[in-house]
């Protein structure tokens, strides 16, 4: 053979390897995560939980961090990182972690962990209809797979990980298994997303989705400073303005700008700057269409992604019309703290008080999940908790959730799922209220709940007499938790159980 002939192949076989691995040798970044967690048991919270193992994958990034999904890290109790071609288990730690855009970073101690291993780098938004593939070890696997699939969507999506969080997300055609969560997603040798929900067959067919890097470096750039501060909101609700007659009736000309402001969350960061009524023209000096949105570093996005991309204290200038006369404000943003209760808790263990047998808890998504009530006051309280603004007058919604049967607290039955108003003619805003009115010496407790029906009555003496006979009856460890505490963790190199 010629050396022309064989200089041919040579580079036939180069170009036919570069299109077989067009991101380069990614074996040497994406590696399996394992993760044994706890999940609360909301019913007895007292008790630790039950114990679960699932997998996941990550990648690394500069500074020898690996990132990945924060649901497959949530809860858990011991971590470990599997390379490609080494038989080894390397315990991991959770250095920072993000539910509300379901991210984390952990940290491998072992110095041989990184040892020929690459970190990966972060590119910029995919365009649409071009491809990207997908890495991880999906359904368990051992062994690193990739999916190739075409971007096919690029907008505002529900996050299910905290369930009511939205941020921006790609959805992709690239399928995404269990295990996929966390790998990432590649385009010309650099990361674009991060691999995170799809949908089954009886919702959707071939629709996954990844978190995309803008996502990607705000998060980062938060944790920069040794801690995660969440996302902040301007706590409004707004409609469009693309009907003539209501934007002539505001006073607006016909050039297909501006939304309605419908609501401002009280407590929150526009409150008292914003007023419902409001016509907001532009943000930052983006103007805002009549959809909604505005124009970002070149693509159309919803007018919330410019708030998305700041960070606590940070500023953001408005310019409105109210009652047709132009304005401008600013506002320091900050994160919406009534929407918590809507969403998932991770990494901390139920707060309760037992009291007499009487179990109370704070209302929250997974105590909705948990007991699955069907007590309409209390549905109301939890949907309307933040658009009828319920949280001014209850910061918490304390609920009698369960019963533990005993002679002192026999014929209460009725008064399971009611909302707690006060005891002893004390106002209950909160558990700590209540802890403290139980706290407090008295002949008797008159709790009155939420609506009509009379109050119910506990005798202080009883209780302290059943307290022993309660606890080793139904093995309570702790008749209070009061604070959002994680449970304690074992030290990183301890020994997997």
């Amino acid at each position: 053979m010629s050396r022309f002939c064989l200089s041919i192949c040579l580079l036939f076989v180069a170009a036919f390897a570069a299109s077989a691995q067009p991101n380069g040798k990614i074996q040497q970044s994406v590696v399996r995560i394992s993760a044994n967690d706890l999940q609360p048991d909301y019913k007895a919270p007292w008790n630790a939980g039950a114990l679960q193992r699932g997998t996941g994958a990550g990648f690394l990034i500069d500074g020898g961090r690996v990132m990945t999904n924060a649901h497959v890290v949530s809860n858990s109790r011991y971590l470990t990182v599997e390379r490609d071609g080494d038989p080894n288990k390397y315990p991991a730690r959770v250095l920072f972690v993000a539910h509300d855009c379901d991210l984390a970073l952990i940290e491998v101690v072992s110095p041989e962990f990184k040892k020929n291993m690459v970190p990966l780098t972060f590119g910029g938004i995919p365009e649409l209809e071009s491809t990207v593939s997908a890495y991880g070890y999906p359904i368990g696997g051992q062994r690193m797979s990739v999916t190739t699939g075409i971007v096919s969507r690029i907008d505002f999506q529900l996050y299910t990980h905290s369930a009511i969080d939205q941020h921006l997300a790609i959805q992709i055609s690239a399928q995404i298994n269990p295990g996929n969560s966390g790998g990432p997603v590649m385009q010309n040798g650099k990361v674009v997303g991060v691999a995170f929900q799809g949908y089954s067959g009886d919702v959707a067919q071939g629709v996954a989705y990844m978190i995309p890097t803008p996502v990607i470096n705000r998060f980062l750039k938060d944790v920069g400073d040794g801690r995660y501060d969440r996302y902040v909101d301007l706590g409004v609700t707004y409609g469009r303005l693309q009907n003539p007659a209501q934007r002539r009736f505001l006073g607006l000309p016909d050039d297909d700008r501006g939304v309605l402001v419908w609501t401002v969350i009280a407590g929150s960061a526009s409150d008292p700057a914003l007023r419902a009524g409001d016509v907001l023209l532009s943000i930052d000096d983006h103007p805002i269409a009549s959809d909604s949105f505005v124009e970002l570093e070149g693509t159309r996005v919803e007018m919330p992604e410019v708030v998305e991309r700041k960070f606590k204290g940070d500023k953001v200038k408005l310019d409105i019309l109210r009652d047709r006369k132009p304005m401008t404000i600013t506002i320091e943003l900050g994160p919406l703290w009534p929407y918590l209760m809507q969403g998932h808790s991770y990494d901390v263990r139920p707060r309760y008080v037992l009291y007499g047998g009487l179990l109370f808890q704070p209302l929250s998504l997974d105590l909705m999940q948990a007991y699955q009530p069907q007590d309409l006051r209390l549905r109301h309280y939890y949907d309307f908790y933040v658009s009828e603004q319920l949280y001014l007058q209850h910061p918490e919604v304390i609920v009698l959730t369960n019963i533990l049967a005993d002679p002192i607290n026999t014929y209460h039955s009725p008064y399971r799922g009611s909302i707690v108003n006060e005891i002893n003619g004390t106002k209950v805003r909160t558990l700590d209220d209540l802890a403290n009115a139980f706290a407090q010496p008295a002949e008797q407790f008159v709790i009155r709940m939420i609506g009509d029906g009379p109050p119910l009555v506990l005798d202080p003496k009883a209780v302290d007499a059943a307290r022993e006979r309660i606890k080793t009856r139904y093995n309570v460890a702790r008749e209070q938790n009061l604070n959002a505490e994680p449970p304690p963790k074992p030290p990183v190199g301890e020994e997997q159980p």
